[in-house]
This record gives structure tokens, C-alpha cells and sequence, in this order.
């Protein structure tokens, strides 16, 4: 066994390695300059999002669908992932974080108005849709939708389940001290009542639970930031500087090059937001929406929460405590550096982080159960659904109890195999990303309709 996971950590590796990040991150910055910086229309953007579409045809509403996504994205990497960026490539790597979710908000709006264009509705009359769509409908590739589909169903049981399930049993029993098979009946019984009724369920639960969580996740961070005021400028400062001239050893700092900061901050920015891994487009491919653009600009918020946001100000906050008290926290990593930094809030900063990544993790378990069923809807048909819904919520129970370091490395291998047929999508699809961006958005259009068809399909 420890032969396999070796052998798999190795794939991991290339997959995960500088091919992946030159490729993502080259079509942010492709994607970017296509659309004319579509970036300068956030606030058209989060206006959007919470301005119901109720006329036109969908199974959720835009916010729902940009809810149920933002549920699966916003997770542990948000907070442990950051924290890992700056122990590892030094606090350059949040500018590297910051910068890559700056332009990865191109491509979630790609993603998105491609499966809305491409979308189609199952036998029973749900609308499904992703890159497998764009790939089968848009440049005739179905073999590529096919892997797809087939990489996404197989990833979302460790990447979006286990491994999640895993973290929040034993973070609770390591903080109250409850048994982790305690805590995983009491999570696999309340995903089960999520799931079970399917998207319309998830959106309902996640339009309440994502502003909830990460309202209560960023007020701790400003907290923190207030406690650590006198250290605002100097973390700017060292954010800014290491970002070009790297890290020396000191100052609770360990030492960084550039190249490391650019490395763990552009690859922890790509992990976080998901922008270019196809996963998120299939939640909106279920939104209500009149235009493949209006929720493409929806859906693209979801970056800015995420990465210019969430992940900013956990940055802003591990770079102003690790000046603060240098020693203190020298040579810790991950989850210990953002345990750490939250102690600094007296008496409840341990429970602000406890309940963050608890609720961080359960979100995505949700998130990404859509993810998989949808996927496994393309593969086999509608028939799939159930038995789905059913194995899911047994694996989060499997998962609260089973600690499987092979069971993450495969399923973070397939996330990251993903992300090459979602890519040939984007790229060789940008000029209708371009064509439907000029009907509807520059040239004023908003409020128009699609006459798109949208088909029906017999899967």
C-alpha cells in the first residue's frame, strides 16, 4: 500500500507540478486580455447576484447556483492552504495567491457562460450541464467530455467527501474530545437530509449556510487584523517586497526565493478558487438566467469572495501575527500557523476557527455531491441519481472514521486531471466566450434573452 500511495504521490506531483500552473494561470491571463478585463465589471457582478432572474428557465436561482459553488470552493485550503503558502514561499506568496484569483476570474466567467450555452435538460427535465456539455456540444468532443465526467465522478468521492468528512470528525475530537463515529452519524444524517432532495435542496441550505460562515470566518479575521493594527504596514510591505525579492531567513520567517513564492502562491491561489478545474461550471449550468452571460458575471463573483477576499485577509492576518510574535511562531505550518494566529482573539479565537473550518468542510461535501451526481447523470443516465445520492452519504460516514492518505492523493490526482479537458473547452471555445460577451454585455444588451434552444436529452 505504501508502494501505491508513493507511486501516486509522484503523479501527483507532475500533474500538480509547473505544466499545470503555467497552463491555468497562462489562461487566466489569456482569458483576461479576450474578454477586455471583464475583472472592471465586478460590481455589476455581485449586483447580479442578488438580483433574482425568476422568468427565465433554470432549476435554482443565480444566487442559489453561485451559493451551492462557493460552497464546494470555500473550504480548509482557504484557511490551512494559505497558511501553508506563506510557511513554505514566505509572505510574497499571498501577493502570488492574490494575483492569481485577480485573473482567475476570467476564466470562472469562461466556465460559466459555456455551460450555460451548452446546457441541456436530463429525462426528467433538470437542466445539467459543464465542460463535458461545452466539449460534446461545442467543439464535438465527447470522448474529452467523457473524461471528464469520468475523472470528476471518481475525484468528488475523496477530494469532496472523505477527505472533508475526515477533517471535521477529527478536528472536533481533538477540540472536544467526542468520538469521531459520534460526529460522523451526526454529518452523514445531515447531509443525507440536504442530498437527498437534490440541487434545489443544496442551493436552499447553501444560500443561508456560505454568507453565514464566511461572514463569521472574515469578522474573526478583522478582528485579529484590528488586534494586529500596528503590523498593517510592515505585512504590506513584506507581502509586497518578498513577492519580487523573496524571503531571508528570520523574523518568524523561514527562507523563501521568489520562485517559491510564486510557485505555492499562484498554485494555493489555483487550489482555493477552482477557477479552471470545471467543477463550479456545473452549478450554474443550473441557474435561473435569461443570458449565458448574466450568471457567467454571477459565477464570477464567487472568485472575488474567495480568493480576493477570504483568502486576502487570512494572509493579511498570518503575515501581521507572525510579526507580532516572531518566535512564537517560527517553524510552525498549515493548520498549526492559522491555529496560532487566531489565538490571538482571547478565549473564542480557537472556536472562530473551529466552527470556520468545520463549516468550510461541510459545505463542500455538499458542493461537490452535486458536482458528482451531475457527472455521473452524463455517464450512465438519470438512473444513477439515487443510488448516487446513497453512496455518497455512506462514504461521508466511511470518511469520518477512515484517515486513507491514498484515497487523497488519488482523488486530488484526478481534481487536477480535470482540469486538461476543461482547459481545451476554454481555450478552443474563447471566441464564443468573446461572440456572446459582445451580444449581451458591450453592446448593452443585459436584459436580453437567449433564443438558444435548450435541448432535452435522454440521459
Amino acid at each position: 500500500m505504501e508502494a501505491v500511495n508513493n507511486f501516486v504521490s509522484t503523479i501527483n506531483g507532475f500533474v500538480w507540478g509547473p505544466v499545470m500552473l503555467v497552463l491555468l494561470f497562462g489562461t487566466h491571463v489569456f482569458l483576461t486580455f479576450r474578454t477586455k478585463f471583464i475583472q472592471r465589471h465586478i460590481g455589476k457582478a455581485i449586483k447580479l447576484s442578488v438580483t433574482a432572474d425568476n422568468e427565465a428557465e433554470g432549476d435554482v436561482s443565480g444566487f442559489g447556483a453561485l451559493a451551492t459553488a462557493l460552497a464546494a470552493t470555500i473550504g480548509t485550503g482557504n484557511i490551512v492552504g494559505v497558511a501553508t503558502a506563506v510557511a513554505l514561499g514566505g509572505p510574497g506568496a499571498v501577493f502570488w495567491c492574490w494575483l492569481t484569483g485577480l485573473f482567475g476570474i476570467a476564466t470562472k466567467y469562461g466556465e460559466a457562460l459555456l455551460a450555460i450555452k451548452y446546457r441541456v435538460k436530463d429525462s426528467t427535465g433538470s437542466m445539467i450541464g459543464g465542460p463535458m456539455y461545452a466539449l460534446e456540444r461545442g467543439l464535438g468532443q465527447k470522448w474529452l467530455g467523457v473524461l471528464f465526467a469520468l475523472f470528476a465522478g471518481i475525484a468528488c468521492f475523496g477530494i469532496g467527501n472523505m477527505t472533508q468528512a475526515n477533517s471535521i470528525s477529527t478536528m472536533v475530537r481533538d477540540n472536544f474530545g467526542l468520538p469521531t463515529w459520534i460526529t460522523g452519524i451526526v454529518i452523514t444524517v445531515a447531509t443525507g437530509l440536504v442530498i437527498l432532495g437534490g440541487v434545489k435542496s443544496i442551493a436552499k441550505v447553501c444560500e443561508k449556510l456560505v454568507p453565514l460562515m464566511a461572514g463569521f470566518y472574515i469578522l474573526g479575521c478583522l478582528v485579529i487584523i484590528v488586534i494586529n493594527a500596528p503590523f498593517i504596514g510592515a505585512a504590506f510591505k513584506a507581502i509586497i517586497g518578498s513577492a519580487f525579492t523573496g524571503t531571508a531567513a528570520g523574523g518568524g520567517f523561514a527562507g523563501a526565493t521568489v520562485m517559491m513564492a510564486i510557485r505555492f502562491g499562484i498554485a494555493r491561489g489555483l487550489f482555493t478558487n477552482e477557477a479552471g478545474l470545471g467543477s463550479a461550471p456545473i452549478a450554474d449550468a443550473a441557474a435561473m438566467t435569461r443570458n449565458p452571460v448574466r450568471q457567467a458575471l454571477i459565477a464570477m463573483s464567487g472568485v472575488f469572495w474567495d480568493t480576493i477576499i477570504v483568502c486576502a485577509l487570512t494572509g493579511l492576518v498570518l503575515v501581521t501575527s507572525i510579526l507580532k510574535n516572531p518566535e512564537g511562531m517560527s517553524g510552525l505550518n498549515g493548520g498549526a500557523l492559522t491555529s496560532a494566529a487566531f489565538n490571538h482573539i482571547p478565549v473564542i479565537g480557537p472556536i472562530v476557527l473551529t466552527i470556520g473550518l468545520i463549516t468550510f468542510a461541510w459545505s463542500t461535501i455538499l458542493g461537490w455531491s452535486y458536482y458528482g451526481e451531475r457527472s455521473w447523470v452524463y455517464l450512465v443516465g438519470t438512473k444513477s441519481v439515487m443510488p448516487f445520492r446513497l453512496a455518497w452519504v455512506i462514504v461521508v460516514f466511511i470518511g469520518s472514521v477512515t484517515a486513507l492518505d491514498l484515497v487523497w492523493n488519488i482523488a486530488d490526482t484526478l481534481n487536477a486531471m480535470m482540469a486538461f479537458p476543461n482547459l481545451v473547452a476554454l481555450l478552443g471555445l474563447s471566441g464564443v466566450i468573446v461572440s456572446e460577451t459582445k451580444k449581451y454585455l458591450w453592446d448593452d444588451n443585459m436584459e436580453g434573452w437567449s433564443t438558444d434552444e435548450i435541448p432535452t436529452v435522454n440521459r
